[in-house]
């Protein structure tokens, strides 16, 4: 052997032992090796946390199976080819009418961007286009997606364990997952076809005050919520209005479906004139879901001076630092080439999701309408249906139905964390063709029909 390869050798030698050091060192100091999840976050085994991974598991075990569950954008219109367009664009914006040349306008999309983002004034834009909402730029922060939008304002407004937040029952997983990572409670709200009852609210803050809990906000989702789809009517935005104003908390309002109905009616935000709203907005439904991006406009005044903005924005520097100024770019173009209408931009995946919403119900009421005991809701726009059944929905009955029936939906239990919703199931419309909602619906019908009474 030569020198060379001695000296190679020696070398391979040297790396193995202290690499068996160091992991008799971690062993011997209980360093790695025998991490267990009861000494992590709690939230790690939190049935919310959890649900979703389920679905995720039977997608993979059963890709055969016509799904049902998952809530995510049409993909048929997905064109590679967008994405350069709307960078051009923004980039062509940069330099017509920021003035900027071209070394700026590449810093601009390389280098790390302000905190709050580099859209933040477009995005204003849309919100008066689209939804009458009057947004100062510096009140925008743009977020990874709604998601974290919601994690920076409950961590924000978590400052003890008197702190508790408001949702209505059953309630976005999302949200509650985020309230789960802020170790803030969640107190549940009682919901009707209307979606959240205010009046409830009221007992609700009411209790919370009586036990000495401070509610610091209540998230609600007046248009086409996830998961009922249910809608709330002109009235009851009214009165949720005056009972936050009257309560001195704040709405945290998620309006990802928005514009995916038959009507538009205002969001809570356009008619707040007390400044009880912070409006969480995502452009994964009507930009692009692959961009994840997302914002909170946060336009609350501190009694010290400065935006409640300027707050979320603090923790979003020790967080994600920025959003992707290159994602912020894509969104971006796509809200010029359409001036700046989120409206205009989906005019056929509005068409869409209304011919599917149609479409389901038609198929629910040709294959179960005649069934005892079976029943569920008609939203007028978004992407989900309620359906409730006489017997328990489970994680198990799904199995059954991927295994047996090959169809998926969501137990709605998931999203009562476990503590309600055992005899209804969600429906999502958004990704299906009218041929996999005749074939789905057909399925689920064959599942449900043998189980009644």
């Amino acid at each position: 052997m030569d020198n060379s390869r001695k000296r190679g050798v020696h070398r391979l030698f040297l790396t193995l032992r202290r690499t068996v050091e160091i992991l008799v060192f971690m062993d011997s100091n209980g360093l790695s090796t025998h991490l267990n999840v009861e000494t992590l976050h709690g939230s790690l085994t939190d049935p919310a946390i959890s649900s979703m991974n389920l679905l995720n598991e039977l997608i993979d075990e059963y890709p055969v199976a016509i799904s049902m569950a998952a809530g995510r954008p049409y993909e048929e219109f997905f064109d590679i080819r967008l994405i350069h367009t709307y960078l051009d664009a923004y980039c062509d914006h940069l330099r017509r009418d920021r003035k900027m040349d071209e070394a700026v306008v590449t810093r601009t999309l390389f280098q790390y961007g302000t905190t709050k983002g580099v859209i933040a004034d477009l995005i204003a834009k849309n919100l008066a286009e689209d939804e009458n909402i009057d947004a100062a730029p510096e009140s925008v922060v743009v977020t990874v997606g709604a998601q974290e939008a919601m994690f920076l304002v409950l961590r924000t407004l978590r400052a003890g364990e008197r702190d508790v937040l408001l949702a209505p029952a059953p309630t976005y997983v999302g949200l509650t997952g985020a309230a789960l990572l802020t170790d803030t409670p969640v107190w549940p709200v009682r919901s009707n076809e209307n979606g959240i009852d205010p009046d409830d609210l009221v007992l609700q803050l009411k209790r919370a005050d009586e036990q000495g809990k401070r509610v610091r906000a209540c998230y609600v989702t007046p248009n086409f919520a996830n998961p009922t789809g249910t809608s709330m009517d002109l009235p009851s935005r009214h009165r949720l209005l005056d009972v936050a104003e009257s309560n001195g908390i704040l709405l945290l309002e998620d309006n990802a479906y928005g514009l995916f109905g038959s009507e538009r009616l205002p969001s809570l935000k356009s008619l707040d004139r007390s400044g009880s709203v912070v409006y969480l907005g995502s452009f994964a439904k009507t930009g692009m879901p692959g961009a994840r991006v997302g914002f909170a406009v946060a336009d609350q005044r501190m009694a010290d001076g400065g935006l409640f903005a300027d707050q979320l924005s603090k923790l979003k520097g020790m967080l994600t630092v920025n959003t992707s100024p290159i994602a912020q770019a894509v969104i971006a173009g796509k809200l010029l080439l359409n001036d700046f209408s989120l409206t205009k931009a989906n005019a056929r995946e509005i068409a869409i999701y209304q011919r599917n919403l149609r479409l389901t119900l038609d198929a629910l009421e040709r294959g179960l309408g005649s069934c005892e005991g079976v029943s569920w809701n008609t939203p007028t726009g978004g992407f989900f249906v309620t359906v409730t059944v006489p017997f328990v929905v489970d994680d198990e009955l799904l199995e059954t139905a991927a295994r047996e029936h090959g169809v998926l939906f969501t137990p709605m239990h998931h999203f009562y964390g476990g503590k309600g919703g055992f005899h209804q199931l969600r429906l999502s419309i958004s990704l299906l063709t009218p041929e996999l909602i005749e074939e789905g619906v057909a399925r689920l019908a064959a599942l449900i029909k043998p189980r009644l009474p």
